[in-house]
Order: structure tokens, then C-alpha cells, then sequence
């Protein structure tokens, strides 16, 4: 079954990134797919560069807030509202994805419980360069070991909106990992596909690299949004520290790719 994928693009000033980052989307395997980029009041030539790629293919569509939000939230879900496909994607606009990722990852919703499927990934330094560094996952995540660890790379993730409703982001630091736990909730898992298949673009100036202020909204949103007793704050928090050292600090070996299908 060849079902709609809604790829969600948020974009603030990606003009150096952007056409790359779409181009990966057109160059899909998996055909049936419309792209919504939603431009956070870029100041640069982002919204030219979009509506180009709108006049070539009419499967992406341009979208526009407001106000600059500061945040990928806001956007995101401006995409989730107005997104038409049963599955739904994320793709930031600094990166890539691997020509057959759509299409090896669908299959894998054949699964009753399976409400979001994503893979591993690898890193690339800010102009592209590969360095030979990964990101591996476990197989399968749900609500509790994902309180450990953002184990679903944000760029590798689609989710079934006929199995879980259109899930939106709160407005908060960290929303991706809140996002995934919203998602989850008792019922629902994550499966990992055991293949890499994008490419998360490391830029020097992402908010993501700082790393005390991540700890901050991490700590934030274990004692403040999910309101935790102060021992299950310390416990998943040093949980949280260590993985990141660890994923800082280590340097994995390609593992063998998995092709099954549940």
C-alpha cells in the first residue's frame, strides 16, 4: 500500500542548507510524499529558494508564520495541521535523508502497537563532510526507556496519525523528546528499521550544541512538565548525562544492517 507521508520542514535562515535538504526529499524512493515547509520569517533568500522548488513540484508546498516563533514548535505544528498524508515525517532543513529511507521504513507499521518508525543516522560536519561517526538506537522504544534518552532521532522519524491522532509539540525547551513521550504513552513503541539512512548536519551555531543549557531544560522537564518526584529526577538525569557523554565520547563501529520486517 503506497500511503501519503507528510514531511514536515521547519526553516529559519537555511539558505546554505535548505535545497539540499529538499532535494533528498524529491530524490525518495517512496513517491507518494508532499512536503510542507513552513519559514519562520527567514531573513535571507530561504522563502526564494522554497518557492522555486514550489513551481518545479507541485508535492511542496510553502508556508509561512506570522511572527518569527524562535523555536521549530510553532512551525511544526502549522505542518502537522495541515499535513493530508496518513504518516507523518520530520526533515530539518540542514538535513539529509538517504534516497530509500521512506521506503524501508513504511513496512515496518505492519506492526499493531508500532506508531513510529525511525532508524539510525550519521553525522556530518557543517559543509557536509562525512567523519565516520553514528548514531545507533535500540530496536524497539517505548514511553520509559525513552525517559533515559532522546533515542529517536528526530530526522529519521515518521508516525502513524491513523493509529495515534495528529500528535502536536508543546511549546517548550526539549520538545522533541516531550513530543515522542506524548506519542508514546502506555500503549505505543518506536521501532528502529537497523539501517542508517540520514544525515544529521552538525552547525557550529545550533542551540542544540550547548550543552549546559540542555541539561537545564532536561532537568526542567523532568521535575516541571512531566512533574517527577525529586529521586526520579536525579535517577533519569544522570541516566540522561551519561548517554550523552557516551554518545560525545564514542566512536561506533558500523553495525550489520537489519533488514526484517516484523
Amino acid at each position: 500500500m503506497n500511503t501519503k507521508v507528510s514531511v514536515i520542514m521547519p526553516c529559519y535562515n537555511a539558505e546554505h542548507f535548505i535545497s539540499e535538504a529538499i532535494r533528498s526529499v524529491i530524490a525518495q524512493s517512496y513517491s507518494n510524499w508532499e512536503l510542507l515547509v513552513i519559514d519562520d520569517c527567514s531573513t535571507d533568500s530561504s522563502c526564494s529558494i522554497i518557492t522555486d522548488f514550489c513551481k518545479t513540484d507541485s508535492r511542496i508546498k510553502y508556508f509561512k508564520t506570522n511572527t518569527p516563533s524562535g523555536s521549530p514548535a510553532l512551525p511544526r505544528n502549522i505542518g502537522i495541521q495541515n499535513a493530508s498524508g496518513r504518516y507523518i515525517a520530520f526533515l530539518d532543513s540542514d538535513d539529509i535523508w538517504f534516497p530509500t529511507k521512506l521506503e524501508k521504513q513504511i513496512p515496518f507499521f505492519s506492526g499493531e502497537n508500532v506508531a513510529v518508525v525511525f532508524s539510525d543516522y550519521e553525522k556530518i560536519s557543517e559543509s557536509g563532510r562525512k567523519n565516520n561517526r553514528y548514531v545507533f538506537a535500540p530496536g524497539d522504544v517505548n514511553y520509559f526507556n525513552q525517559l533515559e534518552s532522546c533515542y529517536i532521532g528526530f530526522l529519521t522519524a515518521v508516525y502513524d496519525s491513523q493509529k495515534v491522532g495528529k500528535v502536536y509539540f508543546r511549546e517548550i525547551d526539549h520538545e522533541d523528546f516531550v513530543f515522542w513521550l506524548d506519542l508514546l504513552g502506555n500503549k505505543f513503541i518506536g521501532k528502529n528499521c537497523g539501517e542508517i539512512l540520514a544525515s544529521y548536519r552538525i552547525v557550529k551555531k545550533s542551540v542544540s550544541n550547548n550543552k549546559v543549557r540542555s541539561a537545564l531544560w532536561q532537568w526542567n522537564i523532568y521535575r516541571n512538565v512531566l512533574r517527577m518526584p525529586l529521586h526520579q529526577c536525579f535517577f533519569f538525569f544522570i541516566i540522561y548525562a551519561c548517554m550523552g557523554v557516551k554518545r560525545k565520547f564514542t566512536l561506533p563501529r558500523r553495525k550489520p544492517i537489519n533488514r526484517s520486517i516484523p
